[in-house]
């Protein structure tokens, strides 16, 4: 039985479908973008994160973005708490752990009866919303969020308090504080 989700998704050129390292995609739709390399297709379920590769030919590609890839500030990861809190009222969804990076969002999620997706669709619409609202984002059809992200199937309780524990830990990982939010809450397992 699933006992929740570990959602990772990124910010608008957090992770390229050319990435070295592999992604998800199956193309690239950008000819800018395709002159640093096809779809870097990869079938693995686990992080390639930590893979080595140039990072200089990766910064170079995300020049080549539509838009400036995005780099949220601390008052724009507020901003998108306060807009997962908007979203978890709204939904009753249940949240055990949350982390907002500058790049990537990290979430431990409960089970619940309507698809990831649309869980995390919601999330994204109500942090996008918030940051409108707050005129921490220009209104100009710029995205904040990648597409697609990963969605881990949490059907363990180890792999709950792995993924709790992973979450709650990757601010610190990236030389920030741990993050504690109003809507996150304790799992009993």
């Amino acid at each position: 039985m699933i006992l929740g989700f570990h959602s990772i998704f990124g910010v608008y050129g957090f992770w390229l479908p050319n990435d070295p390292r592999g992604s998800w995609s199956d193309f690239v739709a950008s000819w800018e973008l395709f002159r640093f390399g096809s779809a870097s297709k990869t079938d693995s379920r686990r992080s390639v994160a930590h893979k080595p590769h140039d990072w200089q030919v990766r910064l170079e590609a995300k020049k080549a973005l539509k838009y400036p890839a995005v780099f949220l500030t601390g008052l724009q990861g507020r901003a998108v708490g306060e807009g997962f809190n908007r979203a978890v009222e709204e939904s009753r969804y249940i949240i055990y752990a949350c982390s907002i990076l500058p790049e990537h969002v990290h979430l431990v999620i409960g089970r619940n009866p309507r698809p990831i997706r649309q869980i995390v669709g919601h999330l994204k619409g109500r942090a996008t919303q918030e940051l409108t609202k707050r005129q921490l984002w220009p209104v100009d059809g710029r995205p904040v969020w990648a597409v697609k992200g990963w969605n881990v199937f949490l059907d363990d309780p180890e792999d709950m308090k792995r993924a709790i524990t992973y979450v709650e830990e990757n601010p610190v990982k990236e030389g920030m504080r741990k993050q504690r939010w109003t809507f996150v809450v304790p799992w009993e397992g």
